[in-house]
């Protein structure tokens, strides 16, 4: 269908003026001003669509107020704004478009859109404020936060969330495990839940659920470095590890709720401590089902109380005095005891505790170079068979001892306290009493008895000698 220009408006022509006259006198005979959507606004719209052979046509009225009994979808340019508004049967409305500059726009309406040419970037006004659209980053920060994607794998495309920082994927979100068939750089396989891209060497900082809360009701590692909760030691409770302890710090290993038990180190030596005053630090060992404590080192006295066998290979080194023993025989399995070794020349011994000044001792004299023996401090040589002689007359000092024969010679020998030789029993042939010496006639009869300083001639058995030198 052709359609016409409408001629060319003449605002001042006769037919203006006549027409301008004609709205004029009509309205004040209704005693009405013109309203918007009037008598001969409509006629000129009809008029208008009639020539154009066809259509719709509206007229737009523009200023700083709103038309006053608007149409359903009649439009009004507000001068205020410099938007082209519609009315939906209730409001006057923007009818879109956006407006594209760097700068924000003002006098905007809620609903205006804003193209950022600077970043690239939508905003929506609020009716006090443009909100951002999107993207949510700008031009020059590149491809930053969530987006969507769809990955191909052997059982079909997955629909995972990307996360993105400066245009390098950090990270995908997804609600299955799956292998991407299309490498994706970081993601040679992708969990369900959140994988981290493997080539920026990326992880969770920070606190979260089952970082804080460990779940222990698995023990079976996936991998030797994806260890199971169950396999971790616990801190509030008794648990049991399989390998090795190490504390590798000097301050070592405290026990107690007072840390009474200590193990520390300091330069290579280290100590085994019992931290409470006076308390004792105990061995025990389970003999045939009965607790026994065979070591206690005391804390009242610092020593060391043992019960039961001590067996020592190696050397026993006291430094200290040895005490006593309950025990009233001491054995040793050894063939000598030796005493003082190590030490300078001085005499040692035996001693027996009396109720002397001095107890009783058998000892080695140095200085004398024999064995004594006494008590009280007074003490005198033991006598050995190799310091006897058979002659006393050319050792006076030296005990004497009978001869291979039984014979015996003296010097000179005094009865003390007697001074004089008394017969003795001849009658029952009894020995003298002490000091005396019995005339050895009477006990033996006609025995022949010789006293000479020389040797006897003749003579008959059981004749007696007694030899005396001058």
């Amino acid at each position: 269908m052709e359609k016409k220009l409408y001629p060319n408006r003449n605002a001042f022509g006769r037919n203006e003026i006549n027409y301008l006259k004609k709205v004029i006198y009509y309205y004040k005979s209704k005693k009405i001003d013109p309203p918007y959507q009037g008598h001969f606004e409509k006629k000129l719209s009809k008029e208008f669509s009639r020539y154009m052979h066809g259509g719709y046509s509206l007229p737009v009225s523009s200023g700083t107020s709103a038309p006053s009994s608007p149409l359903k979808g009649e439009l009004w340019f507000d001068t205020n704004t410099n938007q082209l508004k519609v009315y939906d049967g209730s409001a006057f409305k923007p009818s879109g478009g956006a407006k594209s500059q760097s700068a924000e726009p003002t006098s905007s309406s809620a609903g205006d859109l804003w193209h950022d040419t600077d970043d690239d970037q939508l905003y929506v006004y609020t009716g006090s404020a443009f909100q951002l659209v999107g993207p949510v980053y700008t031009s020059g920060q590149t491809l930053s936060g969530w987006k969507i994607e769809t990955l191909a794998s052997s059982g079909g495309n997955k629909v995972v969330s990307s996360m993105y920082a400066g245009n390098t994927r950090v990270a995908i979100l997804s609600k299955e495990t799956f292998t991407p068939t299309v490498t994706q750089s970081g993601f040679s396989s992708i969990k369900a839940g959140f994988t981290l891209n493997s080539t920026l060497g990326a992880v969770f900082e920070g606190t979260n659920t089952q970082a804080s809360n460990i779940d222990v009701s698995g023990t079976s590692n996936t991998s030797g470095t994806v260890i199971a909760g169950g396999n971790f030691l616990r801190s509030d409770a008794a648990d049991t590890t399989t390998g090795a302890l190490t504390i590798d710090t000097d301050a070592g290993l405290l026990l107690g709720d007072s840390q009474e038990l200590t193990v520390t180190v300091s330069s290579n030596d280290v100590t085994v401590a019992q931290t409470s005053q006076d308390k004792d630090l105990k061995f025990t060992v389970n003999d045939g089902g009965v607790t026994k404590t065979p070591l206690t080192l005391t804390g009242a006295d610092g020593g060391i109380d043992m019960t039961g066998d001590l067996t020592i290979t190696g050397n026993l080194n006291v430094s200290g005095a040895y005490n006593y023993t309950s025990s009233e025989i001491v054995q040793h399995s050894d063939t000598f005891l030796k005493v003082n070794a190590g030490g300078s020349e001085a005499d040692a011994g035996l001693i027996v505790e009396t109720s002397d000044t001095d107890d009783a001792r058998l000892f080695y004299d140095v200085s004398e170079n024999y064995w004594a023996a006494g008590e009280n401090q007074s003490y005198s040589q033991i006598i050995r068979a190799a310091d006897t002689t058979d002659d006393g007359a050319a050792n006076h000092s030296t005990t004497l001892k009978s001869s291979s024969a039984g014979g015996l010679t003296l010097d000179s020998m005094t009865l003390n306290a007697v001074g004089s030789i008394t017969e003795g029993d001849t009658t029952n042939k009894n020995v003298a009493s002490i000091g005396a010496i019995v005339t050895f006639g009477d006990l033996w009869g006609g025995s022949a008895k010789t006293v000479s300083t020389s040797d006897p001639s003749g003579g008959s058995d059981g004749d007696f000698w007694f030899k005396y030198e001058a």
